[in-house]
Order: structure tokens, then sequence, then C-alpha cells
């Protein structure tokens, strides 16, 4: 059974640059398969480091910083993790195996490896549809019930983000139209998926849930979401790669919701610019500074809506 729920939650905005990809980002930017050697590992971290740059340099043009954060990895973001604590950022960390359609910890001593990290809220990325495989549901649910319970003893914030992928019956419904899927599926299938995992004893204080295109979608997903006592959990909105203008779309129709605090918005912010660099077509400070003027229009963009 779940936990109690009273004290589950988080209220404050919560403006989030993530980067916490590693084997899209190892292998669509850089071209490595496999298990990166020290140096890939280097390289790739340093990337990372350009993208916390530019977060800190978005924060700099007078961003409000408590409510900032960045959500990073540990195989390729130390230097990130320990950057982000010294300057008293929020710091997320991810808890996921990466590049998995089933949920796993990335860590075989997963409490420990929370405990030494030490992160301000933990977040996994979840593959969840209801009409799914059915035994495959169960066991991503165990694990992540575990892991919930977990964060409830030690007092860390669980963030949830929700994939819901279309199965193929679903998909022929709608003539392989993913867009049409997106707006007059995806929705139930998100209420329903939040339902049966809080069924199941996960608790997330905050949702991260990919773009609706439909405020009323909004409102049920997110009343869902705080049902039954959960009136502190928060949602946030994910931008799941999209061009900029679709993401700013999203941000609008969520922003004034009840109980959505904030964003995640990544590749949208940080792809571009990276490659870029890494095609020598620009340098090392126009990508920093690219980054931090998207991620920072974008937070502009929300704190105007939020007035």
């Amino acid at each position: 059974m779940a936990q109690s729920t009273k004290t589950r939650g988080y209220t404050k905005e919560l403006l989030v640059l993530p980067f916490d990809h590693r084997t899209s980002f190892q292998e669509k930017m850089f071209g490595i398969f496999g298990k990166p050697d020290p140096e890939q590992t280097k390289l790739v971290g340093s990337y990372k480091t350009m993208i916390y740059e530019g977060f800190e340099k978005a924060v700099a043009t007078g961003l409000p910083k408590e409510k900032m954060a960045v959500l990073v990895d540990e195989q390729f973001g130390q230097e990130v993790i320990e950057r982000a604590k010294k300057g008293h950022f929020t710091l997320c960390t991810a808890a996921e195996k990466s590049g998995q359609d089933e949920y796993d910890f990335e860590y075989t001593d997963w409490k420990g490896q929370i405990k030494k990290t030490n992160p301000d809220i933990v977040k996994v990325l979840v593959r969840y549809n209801p009409e799914g495989d059915k035994t495959l549901n169960t066991r991503q649910a165990e694990k992540l019930a575990a892991l919930s319970k977990f964060l409830d003893e030690v007092g860390k914030p669980f963030m949830f983000e929700l994939l819901v992928p279309a199965t193929k019956e679903q998909l022929d419904k709608v003539k392989g139209d993913k867009k049409v899927y997106d707006v007059e599926i995806r929705p139930t299938l998100m209420v329903r998926a939040i339902q049966e995992l809080q069924k199941a004893g996960i608790e997330g204080d905050i949702w991260k849930l990919e773009g609706l295109d439909r405020k009323e979608d909004f409102l049920r997903v997110c009343e869902t979401a705080r049902a039954s006592g959960r009136d502190k959990v928060g949602c946030i909105v994910l931008g799941r790669g999209e061009n900029e203008a679709k993401v700013r779309e999203w941000l609008s129709v969520g922003a004034n919701v009840k109980g959505v605090i904030g964003f995640a918005v990544g590749r949208t912010v940080w792809w571009e610019s990276l490659k870029a660099f890494k095609e020598n077509k620009i340098n090392r400070t126009q990508a920093v500074d690219q980054i931090a003027n998207t991620y920072g229009s974008l937070c502009k963009l929300w704190l105007d809506l939020r007035k």
C-alpha cells in the first residue's frame, strides 16, 4: 500500500534545465556506442559542463535562483554536481539506467549511491502504458515502489518523469499519426497510469509530464496527481526534444493550471548549440551564450505567464 500522502509533495516553482541524457547523448552527439572509455567519458562530461555554464550565465541575468535547478547524471556530470553544490543550486540526479525500455536502477546499491551523491531531488524516467505489457508494468512498479518508500524515509523529493509510448494497437487506431495519439489518446492514458502507479505505492512529489495541447487535459492529469490528500504534489512540463515554438505553446497552456509548478526543458535548449560547437561552426563561448539565452528566455516566458 502507498505511504501516507499528507506530507508528500513539492510546492515551490521549479524551472529545470535537464541534461542527464546518457545513452542518447553519447550515441547521437559523439557516435560512441557501448561503454565509453575514460577519455570519451571526459569528452562527454566537458559538454555537460558547457550546459551548466549556460545555466549559471542565465541565472546571473537576474533570474530567481531559488526557482532554478539542474538535472544531471553521475556518469558524465560529476564536475557539474560539484559545481552546483558549491553554487547552492537545486540539484536533481537520475536514478534510472539509461536507454532501457523497462525501468531498472542505474546502480546495484542504489540506496548507497543516493546517500553518497546526496542530491536535493531524485528523478526517474519511466515508460508506462496502462494498456501495454502488464507483467512488465508490474515489474517496474515494484522497483519504483521500493524507491518511493526509501525516498520517503530519507526525506528526498521524488521526481517521476512519466512517458506513455503508444502501443501498436493504439497507433493503429489513429492510422499511425503520433500527433493525433498525443492529443486524443495519451491524456487519458496518463491519468490511468498515474492512478495505477499510486495504487502500487508510488508517490511522486513532482510529476514530470509530457506536454499537453489542451488546458482541460492538464487540469485532469494534475487533479489525478494531486488526488486523495496529495494536494501538495506538483507537476512540471517537459520539453521532449520538441522545437522551441512547440515547447512555448505547451508552457503557455500549462502555466496557470493548478498544480503545475514549472518545467524541465533540455534538448530544446542545448542540443543545436552543442552540435554547432562540435562541428566548429561556433566557439565555446558562443555555445554557452546560446544555451544561456534559450534557457533564460523560457524562464522569462514562464515567469511572465505566472504573473
